[in-house]
């Protein structure tokens, strides 16, 4: 599509994300040096102030797509003890005792910070895209069950198996402002990038 994209990555950096994308025939450095993507790689538990860093980039970048990958190492981060949030070097938000007047449980922490995050990139002039793991046998659609509320949509990725094969399979479990198919779509990943297969193909 020709747009600017921000791959900001908390669990791989800039080589392992090449090295992934070049098993599906995935010109990163290409796209890198022709000023069309940026890879950002943060440990955030080493990274202070996490999100006026990744504000600086969009603003300096101007990116139209943004992945943040993942919102799960993110929470997972978040999840500690409120004393240490207010003492630790991440800071992605400040937690005051007037914000929480009942007792901050690791949710309720989790939510502030999630509602804090999401806020922002929600007034970025572009389409962001956050990942989160998700066991298989979990009630909720993310691995923090908060952040689904939060979004605008949600996709959910997954294999679905026809008979003896098991192809990979996507499914819109909520987008809002617009009507989207239910059933799941089965997908591939190609050299241009990823492609859903069409219906006779794919057995339904």
């Amino acid at each position: 599509m020709g747009d600017k994209g921000l791959y900001v990555s908390t669990e791989q950096n800039e080589e392992e994300l090449k090295r992934a994308a070049s098993n599906f025939g995935w010109d990163l450095d290409g796209l890198i040096k022709s000023g069309k993507l940026k890879i950002v790689y943060y440990d955030v538990l080493l990274t202070d102030n996490f999100l006026e860093k990744v504000h600086n980039i969009y603003t300096q970048f101007q990116p139209k797509r943004i992945v943040v990958d993942s919102l799960t190492t993110l929470t997972d981060s978040l999840l500690i003890h409120k004393n240490s949030l207010k003492d630790s070097s991440f800071t992605l938000v400040t937690l005051e005792e007037d914000m929480l007047p009942v007792p901050t449980t690791e949710r309720i922490v989790s939510k502030q910070m999630l509602y804090r995050l999401i806020g922002k990139f929600k007034l970025y002039d572009a389409t962001i895209m956050l990942s989160s793991e998700l066991l298989e046998e979990a009630k909720g659609l993310s691995a923090d069950e908060i952040s689904e509320f939060i979004c605008d949509g949600v996709l959910i990725l997954d294999y679905l198996e026809i008979g003896q094969i098991k192809d990979r399979s996507l499914s819109i479990r909520k987008m809002r402002y617009t009507s989207h198919d239910q059933k799941p779509m089965l997908y591939e990943f190609v050299k241009d990038g990823i492609k859903l297969k069409d219906e006779t193909s794919s057995g339904f």
